[in-house]
């Protein structure tokens, strides 16, 4: 049975070269697992993803240790490396860099929580983009959000030294340790001087300034937790590019000042909802006018009429207003049709007097069409990609209107 791998990063998450013996190799579907006496790559645990980087020329893509302790390296490369071998570990700096800030970060700004509300930290999950915690807090407000941020910055600005320290089980307890551990034998806990202690297996700081600012973006209820999502060092660094741009493209659009936005946005919004509410009072009007029109121009087909009509481009909504006000109006059957660049959209309506199936007749229509659609005996909608057909498949509809069996 193979030794644990020592794990270098354990004692100094700096180290980005280094060289090892393999102690073992692992043929499986996705490649080679390469076992190490020793290694610098940090494997996917405690809510942190895995190093990536290069075992000799080969890319090492995931890391995973065992139950037994043992780092198995998965390289995409078959056969490069044999047991025996000395290898050259390198790390990629900037994912090792990225993760290290957001980590020792999350340290920071669970003990920051702590200090402003007593808010306790469950759970933490580092993505890609953007990393999240679970804290105890029922009632999260925006002035605790700041007031925790603002702790969490201090300590970074200050530049305050993170350690490692291994120590048993009994000098753990006499530690002040932020959680409690299960770990049994040598513990591993990251020190941030005078604000945290904390046990932990993950890549660190060796001081608060190499994390850079700590930012929280947003923050929600989760269950009976709160969620809070928060971005440090470079990633704090992007979001502030990202949000300004944003900013500043919205403040070019309006002629005014970055900080004046929000007003004026608000503004706008109000103007836009006044004039949202008198366009529809206005198209109500319009398709009253439109409705009347399309009667007086109909089929007349004994006791009823019908009314059919081909769009380009109009808005189904719109067709099916204009359906409903036609129908309401004198006895009637309406087929209205639109057709755009992804196909053609039906609209079939009758009075509520006749007994006509539109459902029916929308069936068939949108057989025609390569489609489908639905609805009630008195209200249908459908459509298909064939475009081309919409005018033969109104007309065709019109024409089975007018037999006998309808």
């Amino acid at each position: 049975m193979m030794e644990p791998t020592e794990k270098l990063y354990f004692t100094d998450s700096g180290i980005l070269e280094f060289t090892a013996k393999v102690t073992g190799v692992i043929a499986t579907d996705s490649g080679d697992e390469v076992i190490l006496d020793r290694t610098a790559f940090y494997p996917t645990g405690g809510g942190q993803p895995n190093d990536t980087g290069r075992l000799n020329d080969a890319e090492v893509v995931d890391v995973i240790e065992d139950e037994a302790g043992q780092i198995a390296h998965l390289i995409t490369q078959r056969s490069a490396v044999e047991p025996g071998q000395i290898v050259r570990g390198t790390i990629d700096r900037a994912r090792r860099l990225d993760h290290l800030q957001q980590h020792s970060g999350q340290h920071i700004l669970s003990q920051a929580f702590i200090l402003v509300c007593g808010a306790e930290t469950r759970s933490f999950h580092l993505g890609s983009e953007t990393s999240t915690i679970d804290v105890e807090l029922q009632s999260p407000t925006d002035s605790t959000m700041r007031a925790a941020e603002d702790v969490a910055n201090a300590v970074v600005f200050e530049d305050r030294p993170m350690r490692v320290h291994l120590v048993t089980n009994a000098e753990a307890a006499r530690l002040p340790l932020r959680k409690d551990t299960e770990i049994r034998g040598r513990i591993r806990v990251i020190e941030v001087e005078d604000f945290d202690w904390s046990p932990c297996g993950g890549t660190h700081a060796s001081r608060a300034g190499q994390i850079g600012l700590i930012a929280i973006k947003s923050f929600e209820k989760a269950k009976k937790m709160t969620r809070v999502e928060f971005v440090c060092g470079s990633r704090a660094l992007a979001e502030w590019r990202h949000a300004n741009r944003a900013a500043v493209a919205v403040a070019r659009l309006l002629s005014s000042d970055r900080d004046a936005s929000p007003e004026l946005v608000a503004k706008a919004m109000e103007q836009i909802k006044s004039l949202k509410k008198r366009v529809g009072e206005l198209l109500e009007l319009a398709m009253a006018a439109e409705a009347a029109q399309r009667l007086a121009e109909a089929t007349e087909a004994g006791s009823f009429k019908i009314v059919t009509a081909a769009f380009e481009n109009r808005d189904v909504e719109e067709l099916r207003v204009l359906a409903c006000k036609i129908v309401a109006t004198d006895p009637a059957v309406v087929l209205l049709g639109t057709r755009d660049d992804s196909g053609a959209r039906l609209v079939y309506a009758r009075s509520g007097s006749l007994a006509h199936n539109v459902a029916e007749l929308m069936a068939g229509s949108c057989a025609l069409l390569g489609g489908r659609g639905g609805g009630r005996p008195d209200l249908a909608q459908g459509g298909g990609p064939r475009a081309e057909l919409l005018d033969e498949a109104l007309s065709t509809a019109a024409r089975r209107l007018m037999s006998p069996a309808q």
